[in-house]
């Protein structure tokens, strides 16, 4: 409908409309650019379920205008994510894997950016008599007695670890009756055994944020082999051209440098840190 005067002189009708024209197209290349001001980040649970990104995201956002949607999935559904192209920055913790994902050609770089460890959770009352430093000899004594133990079986970055640590016990073969694999991110994980009263192997980041404890504790900790690192790299613009490439570089030079370093070893739950940054100076 037009909703300009009649009498309205022909060269000042054309004005008004040039400008309205004008107004119409700021207002789609303002939209556009909000679009491109975000990014998707293929990321690990860990990193989400312990209240980290929460912590570090709105931070980034304030530095930057860029938005950030996390995608939580296990380590090796990430990689997979990344490797599609459906995201625009990996942020992981299986070293070998993400070595690999680069070397293939689908990371421009790959940079160590925060630790923390792995700790073995199970009931207080420790029936298998695991409690100690030392993951390989609590894993026997689970396999021995056929303990309860839940195995996240989804390939993420604890799931990758703790079947490092069970090839390392002369019972990986035969883990125990008790063993099931629940195919299932770190909180459902932690639920199952709370609710069963089995063991576990979790991140300490996620397992500081949990709630439902029931009578879970802290057994395994202490040992070098329970180290865990995290990684972060840009997915390759040659592979996927669609790679917001300079959004995502901002996000991982954020992550790297000294703002993203102070706001990840900020984040504390009570008075325990549950990532350290270790960024290449």
């Amino acid at each position: 409908m037009n909703t300009f005067p009649s009498n309205l002189p022909r060269r000042a009708l054309v004005r008004v409309l040039a400008a309205t024209g004008l107004l119409a197209a700021g207002l789609i290349g303002a939209q556009t650019a909000l679009a491109q001001s975000s990014i998707v980040v293929a990321s690990t649970t860990s990193t989400e379920q312990s209240g980290l990104f929460g912590h570090i995201l709105p931070q980034f956002k304030q530095a930057t205008g860029i938005d950030v949607k996390v995608v939580a999935l296990g380590t090796g559904q990430a990689i997979d994510m990344a490797r599609r192209g459906d995201a625009d920055v990996l942020f992981v913790h299986d070293k070998v894997a993400e070595e690999k994902f680069v070397a293939d050609g689908f990371g421009v770089k790959r940079l160590e950016v925060m630790y923390n460890d792995f700790v073995l959770i199970g009931p207080k009352a420790d029936p298998a008599a695991t409690k100690g430093n030392d993951i390989v000899a609590a894993l026997k004594k689970v396999a021995a007695g056929n303990a309860p133990f839940v195995s996240r079986g989804d390939k993420s970055g604890t799931h990758a670890a703790e079947l490092r640590f069970w090839k390392m016990t002369e019972a990986e073969a035969n883990k125990g009756s008790g063993y099931k694999e629940c195919g299932c991110g770190m909180g459902p994980a932690l639920n199952i055994a709370a609710s069963s009263g089995a063991y576990v192997l979790a991140d300490r980041g996620t397992w500081l944020n949990f709630k439902n404890r029931a009578d879970l504790a802290v057994l395994v900790e202490g040992d070098k082999r329970l180290f865990n690192q995290y990684g972060v790299m840009l997915v390759s613009s040659a592979k996927h051209p669609q790679v917001k490439t300079a959004e995502g570089q901002k996000f991982v030079d954020w992550m790297t440098g000294s703002a993203g370093q102070a706001a990840i070893a900020s984040y504390k739950i009570g008075e325990e840190q549950l990532f350290f940054p270790n960024a290449a100076k």
